[in-house]
């Protein structure tokens, strides 16, 4: 096999991981859908309320204030606890957990553990 059809076939099977969940998975103003978009090098996270189409919480590695040298699983845990202090204040305690079509392990799982941590409830 080439190197472009096997990133071809990851490319679409995380395309069909997120809209197979997605079908299943809505942000409510009760319960809004926390997503999470997972980059080379950092990683993001955004509480999102479908019915209105509106992000009410966002948060980023690239403007935390962490060591240089933590790896990246420990900042992701780290912008979780950041998430759920941001959500806290926009009165946000429980979310819907969108993985954004990527495996939970790893990065995506330790945000959602530091979410946890912080308060929010999945």
């Amino acid at each position: 096999m080439s190197v472009k059809i096997i990133q071809k076939n990851k490319k679409t099977a995380k395309i069909r991981r997120h809209l197979r969940a997605r079908k299943n998975i809505a942000g409510t103003s009760e319960r809004p859908r926390l997503v999470v978009f997972r980059g080379n090098k950092h990683i993001f996270a955004q509480i999102i309320d479908d019915t209105q189409g509106k992000t009410l919480a966002a948060i980023s590695t690239i403007n935390l204030d962490s060591k240089k040298d933590d790896d990246k699983i420990a900042k992701a845990k780290l912008a979780g606890q950041k998430l759920a202090d941001v959500a806290k204040s926009a009165k946000i305690n429980k979310v819907v957990f969108d993985t954004g079509g990527n495996k939970y392990h790893g990065r995506v799982a330790a945000l959602a553990d530091g979410a946890r941590e912080g308060g929010l409830k999945f």
